[in-house]
Order: structure tokens, then C-alpha cells, then sequence
């Protein structure tokens, strides 16, 4: 009787430790891809140039903006009691790159996260409420476009990737393949990195019931599909990921370890819960590499990273991290390496550190070719330096040499003009 009795005092105790150890959400970044677009471009002997979409290139189609407003909607529900019923300007804050496919995808996720209730009804016809969405020009973008322009040791980087195994190997066993698409194409250059706008191009088409070339068989669109991917990898991985992270994605990941450090500092004047980033499937890998839990594949349409900052039961603070690249289930949880599902916000900081740079501008940068020059020039000075001293020591020594020895030399008399 008094095991069976300690036995549930221990289940209780369980039960109520439990239940007392629940985590209170804090805040929440997610950064999302762009919904469903038309191609980005057309290659040259495609049937369906610019003029074959009703927006043209690059615009978000309708079915873009549905698959943001179910998104919306799903986070709604996901953070029902967390984010208020009705739309508070202290609560989310919105940026977007300055594209019209994101602006607009963040626009039309607003729409299914805040439909308009009461007062904030403007048109009882209209369910929908204006709702403000943040940019900057293209050409001052850092923090949300990859991979970046501005970075010369990015550039190297790349051009070193080039001549590692995995890429020349990648490179030699579909070599037939992509001078077999440059032919159909008619792109003047194809390579592994390049080849996936004409994967990405097909792609856009078939997904809007555009009849496809013969030439693009299951089989073509398999293969560009895996190069597609692997160029993914190249371009934020394969050689010196860190490195490259500390260039990319780090910049934006920099920015949220920030954010999370400020809100885990309580502060009755700040209300922010929500910061909601609309970019593109770069974003997503550059953040993810810099993470080191990128998958390897192609973020799909409106697929959403979420990084979520809890209050502990003993008032310290941790972090938790989703992803959802599927709208038919749940987002999987994501599991920083190095750390727990629950992982406490200082071991967050300190594992996402070197992938963080304190000056990326500095680090982009090549040593200057004038301070090459100068060091050359100053070695070579140097050296001729140093032989025009030995050679004078040598004179030196050679003309101490004789006089040291008089019954060797002879002697010349400057008044007579003769030897003596």
C-alpha cells in the first residue's frame, strides 16, 4: 500500500514537473520563399518568351498568392494566442527584397494572418486590411538578397570551388548532358552552376500547363533537377562553407542572433513579437548553410524557416527552429548541430558565432594590388641593396689586400712618370 501510494506521489510530482516546466513563447522571426512565379527568364530557342505571361517575368502568379495566404492563415492558427486577434502595428514588423514577387507574397500571407475584424473593417466587402510591408532598393540590399555582388572573396571562393574534386567530377559525368542542353537551348554558355535557370525556366512552364519542348524528357528534367540542386550546394557549400557563410548568410543570421538577445531582455516598451522576412530561395539556403542544416535541395514555393525564442521555467532563455516545405503537414522541427531541439539561447550564440563575421565588409575584400606592388618593389630594392654593399665591402677588402704587402706591388712615380 505504501509503494502503490509513493508510486503515485512520483507520477504526480511527473506529471506537475511537467507541466511546470512549459516554455512561454517570446518571439518569432520567419523567413519565407516567394510564392509560385512565371519564369525568371527564357532561353533563347524557348517558345515562351516574356510576352506568353499576363505579368511578364518573375511576377507571382495566382496560385503564388494563394499558397501565401494559406500560409498566412496557417500562422493564424499556429500562433493563436500569441499574436493578437486583430492586426497592432507594435507587434510585426514586415521586410521584403525589392521585388514585386515578394512584396506582393508578403502581402497576400498578411491577408490570411490579419483579416480585418471590427473597427479595422474599412469595406464590408472587402476582407482585407492594408498592412505595411518594408524595403530597400535592390543595389542596397545586404541582408536579404544572396548571393552578393559587392563580395570579391566570395568571388574567389567560387572560382576555388571550380577546381575542387566534387565539382569536376559533378562537372565530367554530366559534361555530355549540358553541352546536350546548350545545343537545344541555344545558350551561348552552360555550365553546372548556370544550367538551373533553363531547369528553372521548364519547371515554371509545366507547372502552368505550357507544352514542353520534345527534347525535354522525364529523364532531362531529372538530370537538370540533380544539377540544380548541386548547384545550390555550390553556391553557399561544398568547399569552405563557413567561410562563404560568413559572407552570405551570416550577415542575415548575425541580425537575428541579435534580435533574439535583445527580446530575451524583457522590456515593457517593446511589443515586437512577429518579424516576418520575404525573400527567396537564396535567402532560405544562405541562412540554412549558415546554420549548417540546409538539406541540400532547392527551398520550394513559400517554404518558411522559423526561428521561435522562449522564456524557460528557471527564466533563462532557448530557442527552437522549424521548417515547413510541405503545406500538407506539419513543419518539422530543426535541430541546430551541436545542440538540443530546446536549445538554450547562450549555446545558440555561441554555435552560430563563427559563421558570423564582425566586419563581412572587410572580409570581402582582396588584398590591394598596389600594397602587392609596393611589397615586391621594396624586396627588390632590398636585394639590390644588399649587393651593392657586398660588392663595395669586396672592393674595400681587395684594395686593403696590397697595400698590406709592399714588396708585391708596383710603384708609380707620379713626378717622373716612371716605375721604380
Amino acid at each position: 500500500m505504501v509503494s502503490a501510494s509513493l508510486l503515485f506521489l512520483l507520477t504526480v510530482g511527473c506529471v506537475c514537473g511537467g507541466a511546470a516546466a512549459e516554455r512561454t513563447l517570446q518571439y518569432v522571426t520567419v523567413l519565407f520563399r516567394h510564392g509560385d512565379r512565371s519564369p525568371v527568364k527564357a532561353y533563347p530557342t524557348d517558345p515562351y518568351q516574356e510576352s506568353s505571361w499576363p505579368q511578364g517575368f518573375g511576377q507571382l502568379s495566382q496560385e503564388g498568392m494563394k499558397q501565401h495566404f494559406d500560409l498566412g492563415q496557417f500562422l493564424r492558427k499556429r500562433y493563436t494566442g500569441f499574436l493578437s486577434e486583430s492586426y497592432d502595428r507594435h507587434e510585426v514588423l514586415v521586410r521584403s527584397t525589392d521585388y514585386d514577387r515578394t512584396l506582393m507574397s508578403a502581402e497576400s500571407n498578411l491577408a490570411g494572418l490579419y483579416p480585418p475584424s471590427g473597427q479595422q473593417v474599412f469595406n464590408p466587402n472587402l476582407i482585407w486590411q492594408p498592412i505595411p510591408v518594408h524595403t530597400v532598393p535592390q543595389s542596397e540590399e545586404k541582408l536579404l538578397s544572396y548571393p552578393a555582388s559587392d563580395c570579391p572573396r566570395y568571388q574567389q571562393l567560387m572560382n576555388e570551388t571550380e577546381h575542387t574534386p566534387e565539382f569536376l567530377n559533378v562537372t565530367a559525368e554530366y559534361q555530355d548532358f549540358i553541352n546536350l542542353v546548350r545545343e537545344k537551348t541555344g545558350l551561348n554558355k552552360t555550365n553546372v552552376e548556370s544550367v538551373w535557370s533553363v531547369y528553372d525556366t521548364l519547371f515554371c512552364e509545366s507547372r502552368h500547363n505550357k507544352t514542353a519542348p520534345d527534347w525535354v524528357t522525364p529523364e532531362v528534367m531529372e538530370k537538370l533537377r540533380l544539377l540544380k540542386d548541386f548547384g545550390f550546394q555550390v553556391t553557399f557549400g561544398v568547399y569552405k562553407q563557413q567561410e562563404k557563410s560568413r559572407l552570405l548568410g551570416g550577415v542575415l543570421l548575425g541580425e537575428i542572433i541579435k534580435n533574439l538577445s535583445k527580446m530575451a531582455v524583457p522590456d515593457p516598451k517593446n511589443k515586437l513579437k512577429l518579424m516576418m522576412l520575404s525573400a527567396h530561395d537564396t535567402t532560405v539556403t544562405a541562412l540554412q548553410a549558415s546554420l549548417n542544416v540546409f538539406n541540400g535541395r532547392q527551398p520550394p514555393y513559400a517554404s518558411c524557416h522559423i526561428i521561435e525564442l522562449y522564456k524557460d521555467d528557471d527564466n533563462s532563455s532557448s530557442v527552437s527552429m522549424f521548417y515547413r516545405n510541405d503545406s500538407k503537414v506539419d513543419p518539422y522541427p530543426v535541430q541546430l548541430p551541436g545542440c538540443t531541439l530546446q536549445c538554450p539561447l547562450e549555446d545558440f550564440v555561441r554555435l552560430t558565432k563563427p559563421s558570423i563575421s564582425d566586419d563581412r565588409d572587410k572580409e570581402c575584400q582582396l588584398p590591394d594590388g598596389r600594397d602587392t606592388e609596393v611589397i615586391i618593389s621594396l624586396a627588390l630594392s632590398g636585394c639590390v641593396l644588399f649587393l651593392l654593399i657586398a660588392l663595395l665591402l669586396g672592393v674595400i677588402c681587395w684594395q686593403k689586400e696590397p697595400m698590406g704587402n709592399r714588396g708585391y706591388q708596383h710603384v708609380i712615380n707620379q713626378e717622373a712618370g716612371e716605375e721604380s
